[in-house]
This record gives C-alpha cells, sequence and structure tokens, in this order.
C-alpha cells in the first residue's frame, strides 16, 4: 500500500485516515463517503509556501476551487493564508457564505456572463482573469458605468502543451481559453488595456494543464511569455506587476505516477521568472499560482460497500460498488486511474484480481480494472484513493444516485461537512406538470 498523507492500517487491520477508522466514518455517516485528511492539505499548504519563502519571492497561492468547493474547505483555505481561484457566480457565492476575504479572489472563466461581472465587481474582489474581447468590452462598460475600478490580468495561451491528457491541456495555441500570443491577439489586449482609466493591467496569466509530472513545461511557459513582455515593454511600456503562472501539479493515482515534490515546482519557475526579470533589467513580478488537485487530490479518500459479485469464467470477475460515476466521473471523462485496498480487511492476503464497477446503467462506468484484493464481497468497504479533486465537484445525478456525503477527519476527529443527500432533495426544486393535468380534466 502507497500511503497518502495521515493514512495507516491499524491493529485491527482497518484503514485509518485523520486517527479515524474507517468503519466507525462508514458506521457514523454510511457509503459512498468522500474522507479528507485536513492534516495532508496543511502540509501541502505548507509545502507551497515555504518553497517561496525560501526563494525570498512575493507571491500568492490561491486554491483553484473548482477541484472541491464548500463553506468547510474554504473556510480552511482562508486559515491557511490562501487566496481563491473562482469561475462562476456558485463558487463566488460559495466564497462569500464562507466569509472569504473577498480581496483574495481572482475570477476565472472562458464565458464570464455580464451578471457575474457585475457580481464580481459589486464584491469588490481581488482581480477579474480577462479571457477575450467579448468580455473585456463587457468589463469596460460595467467599470465606466459604476466609476468603480477593478484589477485585471489577461490571460493568454503561450502556446506550449503540457505531457496530459489532450481534455486537460489548456496552453496551447489551439485552446477555448485566452489571449493567443501568436496571432496578435494578446498585444491587442494589452493595448487596449495599459492605459485605461477604470480596469487597471496588473499582470499576465498562463495555465499549461493539468496533472504535469515535470517541471520543464512551466520554464518553458515563463519563457514564452518574457518573450512578449519584452515586447510589451519596448511598444507599450508595461511591466507586469504579477506574473501568475497557474496550476496543475501532478499528483498520485496510481502506481506509476510520480510527481515532483511540489516545492520543485515552484523553485524551478521561481529561478526562471528571476533570470528573465533579470535579463531585463526588471523588478521580479510577483508570482501567482494555483493548485487545486495538488492541495486536495491525495488528500481525499471514497469509501464504498462492496455489492454484488460477477464472474466470468477464464475473462473477469466484476466487483460492484455503490457509487462509480455518479461520485467519480474522471475515469469514463478521462480513462482516470486510481488504486484502492480493502478498506476493513487491509492486512489479508490477496488472492484475486478483480474489476470495479460503478451502479449506473453504463457499461463505461467502471472504476478500476484489473485491482488485486483479497477475496472480497457484499458488505466489505473498498477505500479508493486520490479522489479528493474532481470527484465531489463534479458529482451528479444520473440514474437518480444520491451524491455522497463529504467528511473532514483530524486529531482523530471527524465532522460532516456536507451531508448525504436525501430522496427530498432529489425532487425538491421540481414541480409537477400543470397543464398536463388541465388536459387530463378536459378528458374525463
Amino acid at each position: 500500500m502507497v500511503q497518502y498523507g495521515t493514512q495507516r492500517i491499524n491493529e485491527a487491520g482497518r484503514l485509518e485516515i485523520g486517527g479515524v477508522d474507517a468503519a466507525v466514518l462508514t458506521e457514523a455517516y454510511g457509503t459512498p463517503l468522500f474522507v479528507y485528511d485536513v492534516e495532508d492539505i496543511r502540509r501541502r499548504a505548507a509545502a507551497f509556501h515555504q518553497a517561496f519563502q525560501n526563494e525570498q519571492v512575493n507571491y500568492q497561492i490561491a486554491y483553484a476551487s473548482k477541484a472541491f468547493s464548500c463553506i468547510a474547505m474554504l473556510e480552511l483555505a482562508a486559515d491557511l493564508e490562501l487566496s481563491l481561484d473562482v469561475c462562476s457566480e456558485g463558487e463566488l457565492y460559495t466564497a462569500a457564505k464562507a466569509g472569504f476575504p473577498m480581496e483574495n479572489i481572482h475570477f476565472h472563466g472562458n464565458n464570464k456572463t455580464p451578471q457575474e461581472l457585475e457580481m464580481a465587481v459589486e464584491h469588490g474582489i481581488g482581480c477579474i482573469v480577462v479571457d477575450n474581447f467579448t468580455e473585456l468590452s463587457w468589463l469596460m462598460a460595467l467599470t465606466e458605468s459604476k466609476k468603480q475600478q477593478m484589477d485585471v490580468l489577461i490571460r493568454i495561451t503561450p502556446g506550449v502543451e503540457a505531457h496530459t491528457h489532450e481534455y486537460i491541456s489548456t496552453g496551447q495555441e489551439d485552446s477555448k481559453f485566452g489571449f493567443d500570443l501568436n496571432s496578435g491577439q494578446a498585444d491587442k489586449a494589452v493595448n487596449m488595456l495599459k492605459d485605461h482609466k477604470w480596469l487597471r493591467l496588473q499582470g499576465v496569466h498562463s495555465h499549461i494543464g493539468s496533472q504535469i509530472f515535470r517541471a520543464e513545461g512551466f520554464e518553458e511557459a515563463v519563457r514564452a511569455v518574457f518573450h512578449s513582455i519584452r515586447k510589451w515593454n519596448h511598444e507599450f511600456g508595461f511591466y507586469p506587476q504579477v506574473l501568475n503562472v497557474g496550476g496543475g501539479f501532478g499528483i498520485r493515482y496510481a502506481e506509476g505516477d510520480k510527481p515532483l515534490p511540489l516545492g520543485d515546482y515552484i523553485t524551478r519557475m521561481v529561478k526562471e521568472v528571476k533570470n528573465e526579470a533579470a535579463s531585463m533589467n526588471k523588478p521580479v513580478p510577483e508570482i501567482w499560482i494555483e493548485p487545486g488537485r495538488a492541495l486536495v487530490g491525495e488528500a481525499g479518500t471514497t469509501i464504498y460497500s462492496l455489492g454484488a459479485r460477477k464472474e466470468i469464467p477464464d475473462v473477469r470477475t466484476y466487483l460492484s460498488v455503490d457509487g462509480g460515476m455518479t461520485d467519480n466521473i474522471r475515469p469514463a471523462l478521462y480513462q482516470a486511474e486510481y488504486s484502492a485496498l480493502l478498506a476493513n480487511r487491509a492486512n489479508d492476503p490477496i488472492e484475486e484480481q478483480v474489476s470495479i464497477a460503478g451502479k449506473c446503467c453504463e457499461s463505461g462506468d467502471m472504476l478500476i480494472w484489473d485491482l488485486d484484493l483479497p477475496k472480497a464481497g457484499s458488505g466489505d468497504l473498498l477505500a479508493v484513493f486520490s479522489t479528493g479533486a474532481y470527484g465531489y465537484s463534479m458529482a451528479n445525478n444520473y440514474n437518480r444516485i444520491l451524491r455522497p456525503a463529504v467528511v473532514f477527519v483530524e486529531n482523530g476527529r471527524h465532522e460532516c461537512v456536507i451531508r448525504r443527500e436525501s430522496l427530498e432533495d432529489l425532487v425538491k426544486l421540481e414541480e409537477r406538470y400543470s397543464l398536463l393535468q388541465k388536459e387530463s380534466s378536459r378528458t374525463s
């Protein structure tokens, strides 16, 4: 077993997370259950902080809340002195409900609505990351009408392709995100913003993708951005106060995943920024990053109850769990791989290879193929690791399956931060079709 965070196997042979037995958690909260190791999140945030402090630069670490957002998580992020990356009115609303400092919030997204931009301006958030000319024109008109200033960054696509899945690569030229460098779009945006009365251009944002295991892509992106910064400084007199290099730092999902220590990513990209700034005889900009998965991914574990068993002689044995693509759509969406063990019998000897199936009515609802386990069956608990990012945040009600509860554990204590959906929750927004009732009364 590769241990994550504070996990260990206790004397009873059961998985513990944060000093709490998995069987205790499932008895209290049921399954499926998302369990977050708070101490692991704290350690990861501290590692990022320490890496920047070692380099003696000004910085912000913005938690990318799309990875997992709820009031308790954002309260924790504030306590860890993180800034916040939001990309919808719902994420901004959650931050407000959590009491997150508005001045430390950055608003992202390729299709911000006028209503979302107005909400961001009215809340007085720290900055808006402008993604395209449509948004820029709306934001110019909005701040002019309100006579209210707003700090902005421009998002650019540096033409760097990360070594990752095509659906989570965002820095290449052909992307729905940001102003393109090579076509001159970014030049035009800088020129429009450099002397604007209400929009204060603070800097540049780039993001090359997700689940990246090598630092070279970040270094290459820094060089590509500075190539344009030289041009903007010469033509427009613009030099950024802020350089946001995004996120995408990889984590361990499966045995073959070998991410760098978190501090290594920071050290290498910061040194590249220092070199580029020194070559221009300019100060080092404040450096921002946006880790989401790297903060919470490995800290999350999903615990399922095993149900049906199907054995196909000489082909495959399927074990089904009481969740699936409704709480973890990544295997179906990205062909993502995960590791797992029997949480209630973790020390039992391996006896068979099985495949873990979800309960949705889709052939593609498979969580793990070819997993080595002890002989397992109905009622056993399966712990699937590294589900803290894009699990609950992408959860859905396909087949009208209820979304799981979420529990935080730390120092032997556990607390439910999102309760399990009820059947009543499932239909609470729905109304009966009144026209159908009227038609029925006419024909009766």
